[in-house]
């Protein structure tokens, strides 16, 4: 802007210079031409300014076209990079959604195995005591009159007989089974004995399946005689 103001100072004093020269030298005869000199010198530069303000004006126009896409071009970076973020926090909590499903997976298969070794365990034990009640069945037949017998539910029915000396027959039955926990359990006794449960507690604690059987038979026969 500064350098066009200096143009057009430039300009004008070209024209006072030159119309003070052809006013002193030629006053009288060139006052005509000198009108058209004048009129012709500001014509031009009307139409030279006109031409620079139009030139002007579609610069600005330029400029501010321009800059509405820029600043539309910067609304939609930041529109994208907002949506960017909010992709980036929905992968976040993707992943750590997943890390998540990953460790529960992980817990679920370790405490499943866990509870299938344990389980094992018992059925290892449960098959062990199952093999010595077996073993001494047949010695139990021959020597006490004891008779063994599986019900249902995994159940083991001891049947006394030859202790009523009155009816040597009469059967006298416990019936024993292993619960969820692997210990022996009483689970029926005929006639009823008030020395059950401590007979149970003290074959869990020694695990002496034979000293059991024979604390039973003392038991029923030492109610049979009341």
């Amino acid at each position: 802007a500064e350098d066009e103001v200096t143009l057009f100072e430039r300009d004008m004093k070209e024209f006072w210079i030159q119309f003070k020269i052809s006013y002193g030298t030629e006053q009288n005869n060139q006052t005509s031409a000198l009108r058209d000199l004048c009129k012709e010198t500001i014509e031009a530069l009307s139409e030279k300014w006109s031409k620079k303000l139009k030139e002007e004006d579609l610069m600005i126009d330029k400029i501010q076209e321009y800059n509405n896409e820029i600043l539309q071009q910067s609304k939609y970076v930041a529109e994208k990079e907002e949506q960017l973020t909010e992709i980036k926090s929905k992968l976040n909590q993707e992943e750590e959604q997943q890390k998540t499903l990953t460790d529960s997976i992980q817990e679920l298969k370790e405490e499943l195995m866990k509870k299938m070794e344990i389980k094992s365990s018992k059925n290892k034990a449960a098959k062990e005591k199952v093999e010595q009640v077996n073993k001494i069945k047949t010695l139990f037949k021959e020597h006490l009159g004891l008779e063994m017998r599986r019900i249902h539910d995994e159940q083991l029915q001891f049947i006394f007989r030859h202790i009523d000396h009155k009816d040597p027959d009469k059967p006298y039955i416990c019936t024993l089974s292993i619960n969820e926990q692997g210990d022996y359990e009483v689970t029926a006794c005929t006639p009823p004995l008030d020395c059950i449960a401590e007979l149970q507690l003290k074959l869990r604690e020694t695990n002496n399946f034979s000293a059991f059987v024979a604390n039973i038979r003392k038991a029923f026969t030492a109610l049979s005689y009341k």
